[in-house]
């Protein structure tokens, strides 16, 4: 009981992450929402933990958030997803844009640990600047709704995982495994619905 009320936001924040993920993977707008509030508990989470980059990216998350509820919303409107025949605006990142994503990943991955190793006293630089910097433009994907988010997410999920679990962060470990499984859930989802849209129209 006493470890439970001890981790109370952090297992709060990782119910609302579950929560999340099953929104996101049925294209609800309402995982922005959701991600709002998951995003300012983990603020103070991943501060109490020493993971500073995840802490600042969750500024970053929550400006995204609300980027991406208010594109969202914008496009079931365009498309009239309430009808029937469900028209998923999903799209494929080309060629370019999955090598311009990769080299993006690698440019905030090396300018978050250069930052974390010279600024901070985090024990976690690597790792925890991989997962900031490839979350970064996961986030955003997911945003514009490409698929390719998915593929993102399943490296950052999986990594975060280890992370957590080598700080003792027990829900959120189990909240992030749960993650990786589902972010291959919601890969061939999104890539059923995008096949299912070329096809039929």
């Amino acid at each position: 009981m006493i470890w439970i009320f001890e981790h109370l936001i952090e297992i709060i924040a990782s119910i609302l992450g579950l929560i999340g993920i099953f929104l996101q993977i049925k294209q609800n707008s309402w995982y922005w929402l959701i991600s709002i509030l998951m995003v300012i508990l983990y603020i103070h989470v991943f501060y109490e933990s020493k993971f500073y980059a995840d802490m600042t990216f969750q500024f970053y998350y929550l400006g995204i958030s609300i980027y991406g509820w208010i594109y969202w919303i914008k496009d079931r409107k365009k498309y009239n997803v309430s009808q029937k025949k469900i028209k998923i605006i999903a799209k494929k990142l080309n060629f370019k844009q999955i090598i311009f994503s990769i080299v993006i990943s690698l440019f905030f991955w090396i300018i978050i640990y250069f930052i974390l190793k010279k600024f901070t006293d985090s024990d976690v630089t690597i790792g925890d600047s991989f997962t900031t910097a490839l979350s970064i433009v996961a986030t955003f994907l997911l945003a514009r709704k490409f698929i390719e988010n998915w593929l993102f997410w399943i490296i950052v999920d999986f990594v975060s995982t280890i992370l957590y679990i080598s700080k003792e962060l027990y829900p959120t470990a189990l909240l992030f495994s749960v993650l990786t499984i589902l972010a291959f859930v919601g890969f061939f989802k999104w890539r059923k619905n995008w096949f299912y849209n070329v096809l039929c129209g």
